[in-house]
Protein backbone atom coordinates (compact mmCIF):
# COMPACT_ATOMS: atom_id res chain seq x y z
CA UNK A 1 0.00 0.00 0.00
CA UNK A 2 0.79 3.43 -0.76
CA UNK A 3 2.21 5.23 2.72
CA UNK A 4 -0.25 8.08 3.45
CA UNK A 5 2.83 10.35 4.20
CA UNK A 6 6.19 9.46 3.05
CA UNK A 7 9.23 12.18 4.32
CA UNK A 8 13.06 11.55 3.48
CA UNK A 9 15.56 13.52 5.05
CA UNK A 10 12.76 16.63 5.75
CA UNK A 11 14.44 19.20 6.90
CA UNK A 12 14.12 23.32 8.11
CA UNK A 13 15.88 25.56 9.46
CA UNK A 14 14.75 28.85 10.42
CA UNK A 15 17.96 30.96 10.04
CA UNK A 16 20.59 29.22 11.91
CA UNK A 17 17.95 27.30 14.42
CA UNK A 18 16.77 24.48 13.45
CA UNK A 19 12.97 22.83 13.32
CA UNK A 20 13.49 20.17 11.91
CA UNK A 21 16.55 17.77 11.19
CA UNK A 22 16.82 14.57 8.49
CA UNK A 23 13.37 13.32 9.05
CA UNK A 24 12.19 10.09 7.72
CA UNK A 25 8.94 9.05 8.27
CA UNK A 26 6.13 6.88 7.19
CA UNK A 27 2.67 6.52 7.79
CA UNK A 28 0.68 4.01 6.42
CA UNK A 29 -2.93 3.92 5.67
CA UNK A 30 -5.12 3.13 8.58
CA UNK A 31 -3.15 3.83 11.19
CA UNK A 32 -3.07 6.50 13.74
CA UNK A 33 0.64 8.01 14.28
CA UNK A 34 0.84 8.87 17.77
CA UNK A 35 3.19 11.67 16.98
CA UNK A 36 5.47 13.03 20.61
CA UNK A 37 7.27 15.24 22.27
CA UNK A 38 7.64 18.41 24.12
CA UNK A 39 6.83 21.71 23.26
CA UNK A 40 8.89 23.09 21.08
CA UNK A 41 9.96 19.72 19.52
CA UNK A 42 9.59 20.04 15.94
CA UNK A 43 6.19 18.76 16.17
CA UNK A 44 4.05 22.07 14.45
CA UNK A 45 7.33 22.53 12.27
CA UNK A 46 6.49 18.60 10.76
CA UNK A 47 3.13 19.39 10.31
CA UNK A 48 3.00 23.25 8.83
CA UNK A 49 5.41 21.12 5.90
CA UNK A 50 3.33 18.18 5.51
CA UNK A 51 0.83 20.88 4.83
CA UNK A 52 3.16 23.33 2.24
CA UNK A 53 2.38 26.10 5.12
CA UNK A 54 5.85 26.45 4.93
CA UNK A 55 9.00 24.77 2.80
CA UNK A 56 11.06 22.82 3.93
CA UNK A 57 15.34 23.71 3.47
CA UNK A 58 15.76 20.45 2.36
CA UNK A 59 14.20 17.14 1.95
CA UNK A 60 10.82 15.78 0.43
CA UNK A 61 7.63 15.22 1.74
CA UNK A 62 4.61 13.89 0.05
CA UNK A 63 0.86 13.58 1.79
CA UNK A 64 -1.45 10.86 0.13
CA UNK A 65 0.89 10.31 -3.10
CA UNK A 66 1.04 13.87 -3.68
CA UNK A 67 1.62 17.57 -2.74
CA UNK A 68 -0.34 18.71 -0.24
CA UNK A 69 -0.45 22.29 -2.34
CA UNK A 70 -2.90 20.56 -4.24
CA UNK A 71 -6.42 21.30 -3.69
CA UNK A 72 -7.89 18.04 -4.76
CA UNK A 73 -5.57 16.55 -1.89
CA UNK A 74 -6.37 19.54 0.75
CA UNK A 75 -9.94 18.08 0.16
CA UNK A 76 -8.91 15.11 1.75
CA UNK A 77 -7.38 16.33 4.94
CA UNK A 78 -8.60 16.96 8.01
CA UNK A 79 -6.73 19.38 9.85
CA UNK A 80 -7.09 21.06 13.78
CA UNK A 81 -4.43 23.56 14.37
CA UNK A 82 -2.42 23.68 17.70
CA UNK A 83 -3.38 27.43 17.81
CA UNK A 84 -7.01 27.69 16.48
CA UNK A 85 -7.67 31.22 16.03
CA UNK A 86 -11.98 31.76 16.00
CA UNK A 87 -12.99 35.71 16.02
CA UNK A 88 -15.85 37.39 14.94
CA UNK A 89 -19.74 37.71 15.57
CA UNK A 90 -20.72 34.82 13.54
CA UNK A 91 -21.99 32.03 14.74
CA UNK A 92 -20.50 29.20 15.19
CA UNK A 93 -23.28 26.51 13.17
CA UNK A 94 -23.15 29.00 10.41
CA UNK A 95 -19.41 29.23 10.22
CA UNK A 96 -19.26 25.38 9.99
CA UNK A 97 -22.02 25.25 7.38
CA UNK A 98 -20.10 27.71 5.58
CA UNK A 99 -16.89 25.46 5.53
CA UNK A 100 -19.06 22.26 4.76
CA UNK A 101 -20.41 23.94 1.63
CA UNK A 102 -16.65 25.35 0.72
CA UNK A 103 -15.46 21.72 0.88
CA UNK A 104 -18.10 20.42 -1.26
CA UNK A 105 -20.64 19.64 1.05
CA UNK A 106 -21.15 17.90 4.18
CA UNK A 107 -24.34 15.29 4.52
CA UNK A 108 -27.11 16.56 6.55
CA UNK A 109 -27.40 16.27 10.24
CA UNK A 110 -23.11 15.55 10.25
CA UNK A 111 -22.50 19.29 11.87
CA UNK A 112 -25.44 18.82 14.96
CA UNK A 113 -24.15 14.70 15.21
CA UNK A 114 -20.52 15.98 16.26
CA UNK A 115 -22.05 18.96 18.34
CA UNK A 116 -23.78 16.56 20.22
CA UNK A 117 -21.25 13.77 21.02
CA UNK A 118 -18.86 16.54 21.54
CA UNK A 119 -21.57 18.74 23.69
CA UNK A 120 -20.58 21.85 21.46
CA UNK A 121 -22.84 24.66 21.84
CA UNK A 122 -22.80 26.48 17.80
CA UNK A 123 -25.39 29.28 18.80
CA UNK A 124 -22.59 31.45 20.49
CA UNK A 125 -20.38 34.14 18.40
CA UNK A 126 -17.51 32.78 17.45
CA UNK A 127 -15.63 35.49 19.44
CA UNK A 128 -17.31 34.49 22.77
CA UNK A 129 -16.29 31.08 22.86
CA UNK A 130 -14.08 29.74 25.84
CA UNK A 131 -11.04 27.89 24.39
CA UNK A 132 -12.72 24.54 25.22
CA UNK A 133 -15.46 25.47 22.96
CA UNK A 134 -13.11 26.49 20.37
CA UNK A 135 -11.31 23.04 20.14
CA UNK A 136 -14.65 21.77 19.90
CA UNK A 137 -15.47 23.49 16.80
CA UNK A 138 -11.98 22.79 15.63
CA UNK A 139 -12.66 19.29 16.31
CA UNK A 140 -15.72 19.38 14.66
CA UNK A 141 -14.61 21.27 11.01
CA UNK A 142 -12.20 18.54 10.77
CA UNK A 143 -14.00 15.49 11.39
CA UNK A 144 -17.13 16.53 10.01
CA UNK A 145 -16.17 16.29 5.59
CA UNK A 146 -15.54 12.76 6.70
CA UNK A 147 -11.77 13.39 5.81
CA UNK A 148 -8.78 10.49 4.43
CA UNK A 149 -6.37 11.92 6.61
CA UNK A 150 -6.86 13.76 9.80
CA UNK A 151 -4.12 15.60 11.55
CA UNK A 152 -4.51 16.77 14.48
CA UNK A 153 -2.22 18.73 16.63
CA UNK A 154 -2.65 18.89 20.44
CA UNK A 155 -6.53 18.16 19.82
CA UNK A 156 -7.46 17.68 23.43
CA UNK A 157 -6.10 20.80 24.88
CA UNK A 158 -9.28 22.49 26.99
CA UNK A 159 -11.35 19.59 26.76
CA UNK A 160 -12.72 17.95 29.68
CA UNK A 161 -12.40 14.42 30.60
CA UNK A 162 -15.60 13.16 29.56
CA UNK A 163 -15.09 15.02 26.10
CA UNK A 164 -11.62 13.33 25.77
CA UNK A 165 -12.98 9.71 26.15
CA UNK A 166 -15.54 10.78 23.34
CA UNK A 167 -12.96 12.15 21.33
CA UNK A 168 -10.37 8.82 21.64
CA UNK A 169 -13.80 6.88 20.78
CA UNK A 170 -14.10 8.67 17.38
CA UNK A 171 -10.59 8.41 16.51
CA UNK A 172 -11.50 4.64 16.98
CA UNK A 173 -14.18 4.68 14.34
CA UNK A 174 -11.78 6.22 11.86
CA UNK A 175 -9.58 4.00 12.20
CA UNK A 176 -12.01 1.30 11.91
CA UNK A 177 -13.38 2.93 8.74
CA UNK A 178 -10.17 2.38 7.05
CA UNK A 179 -8.74 6.13 6.98
CA UNK A 180 -5.56 7.47 8.68
CA UNK A 181 -4.43 9.76 11.81
CA UNK A 182 -1.34 11.95 12.76
CA UNK A 183 -2.38 13.08 16.43
CA UNK A 184 0.25 15.40 18.07
CA UNK A 185 0.65 15.40 21.94
CA UNK A 186 2.77 16.46 24.54
CA UNK A 187 0.97 13.61 26.70
CA UNK A 188 1.84 9.92 26.12
CA UNK A 189 -1.25 9.45 28.14
CA UNK A 190 -4.05 10.68 25.77
CA UNK A 191 -2.27 8.57 22.61
CA UNK A 192 -1.07 5.32 23.97
CA UNK A 193 -4.86 4.22 24.25
CA UNK A 194 -5.50 5.11 20.57
CA UNK A 195 -1.88 4.94 18.43
CA UNK A 196 -1.03 1.91 16.64
CA UNK A 197 2.57 3.21 16.58
CA UNK A 198 4.05 6.26 18.23
CA UNK A 199 6.83 8.59 17.07
CA UNK A 200 9.18 10.33 19.51
CA UNK A 201 10.83 13.37 18.36
CA UNK A 202 13.33 15.72 20.56
CA UNK A 203 15.06 18.46 19.69
CA UNK A 204 13.93 19.26 16.32
CA UNK A 205 15.20 14.97 15.51
CA UNK A 206 12.75 12.15 15.25
CA UNK A 207 14.59 9.64 17.63
CA UNK A 208 12.38 6.87 17.84
CA UNK A 209 9.40 4.70 15.97
CA UNK A 210 8.00 2.24 18.46
CA UNK A 211 4.66 0.01 18.58
CA UNK A 212 3.03 0.98 21.63
CA UNK A 213 2.84 -2.47 22.45
CA UNK A 214 6.72 -2.44 21.83
CA UNK A 215 6.98 0.95 23.69
CA UNK A 216 5.17 -1.08 26.89
CA UNK A 217 7.23 -4.04 27.11
CA UNK A 218 10.04 -1.28 27.44
CA UNK A 219 8.19 0.53 29.97
CA UNK A 220 9.31 0.36 34.09
CA UNK A 221 7.18 -1.67 36.32
CA UNK A 222 7.72 -1.76 39.99
CA UNK A 223 6.95 -5.07 41.68
CA UNK A 224 6.33 -6.48 44.92
CA UNK A 225 6.85 -9.98 46.07
CA UNK A 226 5.75 -11.39 49.48
CA UNK A 227 6.66 -15.68 50.45
CA UNK A 228 5.94 -17.82 53.16
CA UNK A 229 9.66 -17.67 54.42
CA UNK A 230 12.53 -15.18 53.84
CA UNK A 231 14.19 -15.58 50.93
CA UNK A 232 18.42 -15.41 50.49
CA UNK A 233 18.83 -11.42 49.10
CA UNK A 234 21.96 -13.61 46.57
CA UNK A 235 18.81 -15.57 44.88
CA UNK A 236 17.89 -12.49 43.39
CA UNK A 237 21.01 -10.09 42.72
CA UNK A 238 21.92 -9.40 39.01
CA UNK A 239 18.89 -11.06 37.31
CA UNK A 240 18.05 -8.92 34.23
CA UNK A 241 16.56 -6.07 34.46
CA UNK A 242 16.09 -6.12 37.76
CA UNK A 243 17.39 -3.09 39.61
CA UNK A 244 16.48 -0.56 42.51
CA UNK A 245 16.34 -4.25 44.41
CA UNK A 246 15.38 -4.58 48.11
CA UNK A 247 15.03 -7.77 50.03
CA UNK A 248 13.88 -7.98 53.52
CA UNK A 249 13.37 -11.15 54.91
CA UNK A 250 10.02 -12.39 53.37
CA UNK A 251 9.58 -9.87 51.02
CA UNK A 252 11.19 -8.37 47.67
CA UNK A 253 10.90 -5.30 46.18
CA UNK A 254 12.06 -4.04 43.07
CA UNK A 255 12.02 -2.13 39.67
CA UNK A 256 12.13 -4.48 36.36
CA UNK A 257 12.85 -2.73 33.00
CA UNK A 258 11.34 -4.66 29.82
CA UNK A 259 10.43 -8.44 30.50
CA UNK A 260 9.83 -9.96 34.20
CA UNK A 261 10.68 -13.37 32.84
CA UNK A 262 14.18 -13.54 34.90
CA UNK A 263 12.19 -12.08 38.24
CA UNK A 264 9.50 -14.55 37.66
CA UNK A 265 11.35 -17.87 37.02
CA UNK A 266 13.87 -17.42 40.38
CA UNK A 267 10.61 -15.87 42.26
CA UNK A 268 8.96 -19.57 41.29
CA UNK A 269 12.10 -21.32 43.36
CA UNK A 270 10.04 -20.32 46.26
CA UNK A 271 6.60 -20.03 47.54
CA UNK A 272 4.96 -17.14 46.89
CA UNK A 273 1.77 -15.69 48.41
CA UNK A 274 1.39 -12.62 47.10
CA UNK A 275 2.27 -10.69 44.56
CA UNK A 276 1.56 -6.64 43.11
CA UNK A 277 2.94 -4.94 40.05
CA UNK A 278 2.20 -1.71 39.22
CA UNK A 279 0.86 -1.06 35.44
CA UNK A 280 3.77 -0.21 33.34
CA UNK A 281 4.92 3.30 33.70
CA UNK A 282 4.86 4.49 29.85
CA UNK A 283 5.86 8.29 30.89
CA UNK A 284 9.01 7.25 32.62
CA UNK A 285 10.52 5.34 28.99
CA UNK A 286 8.91 8.04 27.12
CA UNK A 287 10.89 11.00 29.29
CA UNK A 288 14.05 8.41 29.10
CA UNK A 289 14.13 9.62 25.52
CA UNK A 290 14.65 13.69 26.59
CA UNK A 291 17.37 12.67 29.64
CA UNK A 292 20.24 12.16 27.15
CA UNK A 293 23.05 15.19 29.03
CA UNK A 294 25.59 14.49 26.14
CA UNK A 295 23.01 16.35 23.93
CA UNK A 296 24.52 19.83 23.73
CA UNK A 297 22.02 21.39 20.71
CA UNK A 298 18.50 21.11 22.45
CA UNK A 299 18.38 25.26 22.40
CA UNK A 300 18.64 25.13 18.82
CA UNK A 301 15.37 23.84 18.40
CA UNK A 302 11.84 26.44 18.00
CA UNK A 303 8.45 24.66 16.81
Amino acid sequence: MTAVVRAEGLTKYYGKRRGLEDLDLEIQPGEIFGYLGPNGSGKTTTIRLMLDVIRPTRGTVSVLGAGSREAAVRARIGYLPGELALEGREKARDYLEFLGKVRGGVPAGRIGALAERLDADLGVPMGKLSKGNKQKVGLIQAFMHEPEFLILDEPTSGLDPLVQQEFLTMLREVRASGRTVLMSSHVLAEVEHVSDRVGIVRAGRLVAVENVSALREKAVRRVELHFDAPVPAEAFDGLPGVRDLRVAGASVRCTIDGRPDALIKTAARFTVVHLASEEPDLEEIFLAYYSDEGRHDDRQDVA
